[in-house]
């Protein structure tokens, strides 16, 4: 029996909180987030970050389990990360900020503007820790940080994404707009 959901538990399966569908697109793209993390260890960390790994932030511009997913591989990445404990406040929070923003509006900007808010969230508050940390001018670390961030995220993801976009199988597999369509059911009809 699943503790995660109401179907499991005899309720209405269309009321559940988390499928297993769900929970394994979850764990994939975390664990997807970490493994290319890692890859790129020696550019991933300190002053300047290339985590190629960022791009994957666009997903929460179509669904919000993707908030999750990238909360927890920023977090288990960071476990990692020559920072020590304290990335994993820093770095976990920039992440959960720039996503939640992400989702909240992706139906009223334009994926350019949502892919600036791990630019911006990552480069102050990551640029705080790095002066934390090292004690080097914060100034200095906003604008390696955001470079990084704007290459991964602005330059490379929004291109890759916009690409992806026009594949009807891949917006399948990634739940594009499953939420908003939930959302929409539970409202009923407009009139």
């Amino acid at each position: 029996m699943c503790s995660l959901c109401f179907y499991c538990r005899g309720g209405d399966p269309e009321v559940e909180i988390f499928s297993a569908r769900r929970l394994t697109r979850i764990g994939m793209v975390t664990a997807i987030y970490v493994v290319a993390t890692l890859l790129c260890a020696p550019l991933a960390y300190d002053a300047v970050q290339f985590r190629v790994s960022e791009m994957l932030m666009l997903l929460c511009c179509y669904n919000k389990d993707y908030i999750i997913s990238m909360t927890l591989g920023c977090f288990l990445a960071n476990i990692f990360s020559s920072l020590g404990v304290i990335d994993l406040v820093f770095g976990t929070s920039a992440t959960v900020i720039a996503a939640a923003l992400m989702y909240l509006t992706r139906r009223k900007v334009h994926m350019v503007v949502s892919s600036l808010f791990p630019v911006v969230s990552n480069a102050f508050i990551v640029g705080a820790e790095l002066k934390l940390v090292f004690g080097d001018p914060f100034w200095i670390n906003v604008g390696y940080v955001a470079l990084g961030e704007f290459v991964c995220v602005t330059l490379l993801g929004v291109a890759v994404f916009k690409f992806l976009e026009k594949n009807k199988g891949f917006m399948k597999l990634i739940a594009a707009g499953e939420d908003d369509a939930k959302a929409a059911e539970r409202q009923g009809p407009l009139i």
